[in-house]
């Protein structure tokens, strides 16, 4: 019963729905952008020397009738918004205002692995493995999962987890709301921002920033450069090499500090706050948390 009344639901507010499909020859690397109002975007490396794009069209609400709404998606299907210049192809520039506030395109596209990519979703979530990049991501509200990426990430959303795992450079991630996770295979700087949510990042080799109002931060990696981690509520762990060289700065309201590391303090000793050296010095660690335990193994 409560499955056919949320159907009769969605039926009440989109009023038709439709698909195009198109297949896109290209001769070298790809740099495509992808956007749409509302809806998901799936973009997945394949084989060979084209570019297959899956366009599902929802068009309708309480405003237009179930007539114009089929009329919609029929100019949609007949010329879907697709644009190539070699290899450049850019997905879902809607120029007719008609479509603006009414439609729905959730994108699956499959591309050759050497490709650049820019996606943007007003809502929805994105899907995005196995390209070279680099990546840009963004979404105002959704969950975002990228992997296999060679190059740097950028993924944003204004609410949603992100997962992120064999990205090969840098990363940056920011969500409003919602925990980040990323996992890196090569060397690059991680910056990460979340309003509230916890943040796991792992592989590091390079510099770190980490940021979230409310949520425990864990950092793994090889410190090439400074580590500022805060949180204003939660935990702090550090794990980098047993033979890692670094300077500390660890400061907690609310909890106790502990290292694994031999440690040559500076100034007065305290359960709350320890400024030293670990084996001589080297990249500044700087923790800190309003409530929680620092750890650094």
């Amino acid at each position: 019963m409560r499955l056919a009344i949320l159907a009769a639901a969605a039926a009440a507010v989109w009023g038709a729905e439709g698909q195009f499909e198109r297949t896109l020859k290209v001769t070298g690397p790809v740099e495509m952008e992808v956007k749409t109002g509302a809806g998901s975007i799936q973009v997945l490396a394949g084989e060979g020397s084209s570019v297959k794009v899956v366009g599902r069209i929802r068009v309708g609400d309480r405003r237009i009738s179930e007539g114009e709404a089929q009329e919609r998606v029929r100019r949609l299907e007949a010329n879907p918004p697709i644009e190539q210049n070699g290899n450049v192809i850019r997905i879902g520039q809607l120029e007719d205002r008609m479509f603006g506030n009414n439609v729905s395109i959730s994108y699956d596209v499959t591309v050759p692995a050497q490709t650049r990519l820019r996606a943007h979703t007003g809502s929805g979530s994105q899907t995005i493995d196995g390209v070279a990049g680099p990546v840009e991501a963004a979404t105002g509200s959704g969950g975002m999962s990228i992997r296999n990426i060679k190059g740097a990430v950028r993924a944003a959303t204004g609410s949603g987890n992100i997962r992120a795992a064999g990205v090969g450079g840098g990363f940056t991630g920011t969500t409003g709301s919602g925990s980040v996770h990323a996992a890196l295979t090569g060397p690059g700087d991680v910056e990460i921002t979340t309003g509230s949510g916890s943040v796991d990042v792992s592989g590091v080799k390079g510099a770190v920033r980490v940021s979230t109002g409310s949520g425990t931060v864990a950092a793994e990696g090889q410190p090439a450069g400074p580590w500022k981690l805060e949180t204003a509520s939660g935990s702090i762990r550090v794990r980098v090499p047993v033979q890692a060289a670094f300077d500390l700065n660890a400061r907690t309201s609310s909890g106790r500090i502990a290292t694994d590391h031999p440690l040559a303090v500076q100034g007065a000793v305290s359960p709350k706050k320890i400024d030293g050296k670990v084996r001589g010095g080297g990249p500044l660690l700087a923790l800190s948390t309003a409530s929680g335990n620092i750890t650094i193994e």
